[in-house]
Formats: structure tokens, sequence, C-alpha cells
């Protein structure tokens, strides 16, 4: 599998949800709140929009709510230009996910809402109706795992992007507030890590999957020896490590004053994988990556604060570098 050949086609079928982010203005609590903004969100969703925003092509293979909440995702799906070909409303009960969160670090509070969520109707059918081979290469996050039958449909979708060529790029993504046990997410999301060929995940999650934080560096490592040609461990502040090809290589940070946590983790894949696709050598593409999710999280909102080319450009000329590690 020629990994680095996918990414570079930089045509991605992103699989997992897309819902409504809903956020006060910065520095006020949500209890306090009058008025709020309201934009897209869900993590596979603002990895399309960023991949989008620096250049690339991505299409969401998702369900949403057959009611105003599912047509506002569907509106700002393509209003990003994420292709919406293989994006399903469902009706009954189903509802798109809600994520209420504040643009502040101290006492900062995300409430999420996803009890019947839609995007766990997708189906093997709605997979089966995707022609992978017009795409480069699959993404996705581990949150479409969590709830059936979303979880055998995505694990359909691994076999076919693997029998159509295509590279399968796996964030962790583990919310404990959507799996019915942590034992179950351990299983299956280090199952979906063993079948894909670039994870990216932090040290919390890597050290769930190993069952232990101390253990974690070492599953991130193990799986880069073994199954994934490219691994990246993220550990927050102490930046990350990316284990590839036989090497280790320790990247820092870009240090900013930060507004939220919230939607670094999706502008990091965004402009990891985007840097490949434009050439940059790996290290060069973790690097931009990392100044992708600086930029976010000292922005207002998730998608809409996800960085244009040349705002990175800027962002990174104007920096005073990167923190050493």
């Amino acid at each position: 599998m020629d990994v680095i050949k996918g990414i570079t086609g930089n045509n991605f079928i992103v699989v997992g949800r897309v819902g409504m982010d809903l956020f006060p203005a910065p520095g006020e609590a949500t209890e306090h709140a009058d008025n709020f903004t309201a934009d897209m969100g869900g993590s596979s969703a603002n990895i399309a929009a960023g991949i989008v925003k620096l250049g690339g092509k991505a299409a969401l293979l998702t369900r949403v709510s057959d009611d105003s909440v599912g047509r506002f995702c569907m509106n700002k799906l393509n209003h990003y230009g994420i292709d919406t070909t293989y994006v399903t409303p469902v009706g009954g009960e189903a509802r798109n996910s809600l994520a209420l969160y504040e643009s502040r670090v101290v006492g900062h509070q995300s409430v999420i809402y996803r009890n019947g969520a839609a995007d766990f109707e997708m189906t093997i059918a709605d997979v089966e109706a995707v022609d992978f081979s017009k795409f480069s290469a699959l993404v996705t996050a581990g949150t479409v795992f969590a709830a059936e039958p979303s979880r055998s449909a995505a694990f359909h979708a691994f076999e076919l992007a693997r029998a159509a060529g295509l590279p399968i790029i796996f964030d962790v993504d583990y919310r404990p507030y959507s799996w019915p046990s942590a034992a179950v997410a351990a299983d299956v999301l280090s199952h979906a890590g063993a079948l894909s060929d670039v994870i990216i995940g932090n040290d919390d999650e890597f050290g769930f999957m190993a069952g232990s934080k101390d253990a974690g560096l070492q599953k991130a490592r193990d799986l880069a020896r073994t199954t994934a040609e490219i691994v990246v461990y993220k550990m927050g502040e102490h930046g990350a490590v990316t284990f590839a090809y036989g090497a280790e290589t320790r990247t820092g940070i870009y240090p900013v004053t930060a507004l939220k946590p919230t939607g670094a983790g999706d502008s990091f894949m965004a402009g990891l994988l985007s840097s490949i696709a434009a050439g940059q050598d790996l290290k060069s593409a973790v690097m931009r990556g990392s100044a992708c999710a600086a930029i976010v999280v000292a922005k207002p909102g998730c998608a809409p604060a996800m960085p244009i080319t040349s705002e990175l450009d800027t962002f990174l000329a104007n920096h005073t570098g990167p923190t050493t590690v």
C-alpha cells in the first residue's frame, strides 16, 4: 500500500458525523448567554472542512436527521464545499448530534447531546453505494465504531476501501459518552487501529487502547512496527512523536493564547494530510498540522476557525517557531 501516494491524491472519502455547534461570545459562560452562534461541527465533518479549505477535495459518508437540524448540517456541508453525495437523511427518532461549548479555557464547559444519534444509523447499504475508486484515501474518526449499525458499516467501508487500493487513515477520537463500555471501546478501537495505515491519537487514547497510559507510547510504536505505516502520538503541549518507516521523530508545538480547547485534533488531521498532499516531508507536514491546531484553538468555532492555505502560511511566517523537544 503506497500511503503517501494515496494522500497525495488529495481526494478523501471521510466517514463519520456532522453535527450542529452552538457557542456563545468569547469568554462568556453558557448559563449567562443570551445569544449563540450556530455552525457546523462533528469531528469527521470538521476534518473534511479543513481539507477543503486547504485546497483538497472531501466527501462525507454519514447519515443526518430528516429535520431542520439535519438540513442545517447539509447546508453547512455545502457551504464548506464538502461533497454530500453520500449523506443520507434518516427519519424517525434519530437526531443529529449537538455540541454546546464555550470559547474560554478557564471554566470551559462542553455539553454534547448524542442520544439517538443519526450518524449511528449509517448502514452497510450506505457504504456499498460509495464508488471508492473515485477517491484516493479514506479518513475516519473512532466515534463511527461506537454503536451499530454504524460499526459494522464502517468496518465494511474499510474492506471496500482496501479492495479499491485506498489507504485507511484513522483518528482514534475516543469519546467515552458514545460507547456502551470502556472494554468494548478498547477492543473495537484496537481492531480498527490494526486495520489502518495511518493512525493519529493522543497519549490518553493510545494509553486507553494499551490498557494504561504508561503503555501508550509503546502501543503506538508497536502499531508502526507491525501494521501501520505512519503513527502520530500526540502529547498536547509536549508536542508529538511520529513513528514512520523505522524512524521516530519528535516535534514541538506552536504556542498561542488559546481561546478554547476544542477543534485542535480535527484541524491537525486536515493540516497533516493537506501538507503531505502538497509535497511536504512528513516532519514538515506534522508541524503544519500543529500550526493548524494552534490557529483553531485561538479562534471561536471549529469548522469556521479552520485556516485556508494563505492563513496557514502567514501564521508560519510570522510565528517565532515551534517549541523544541
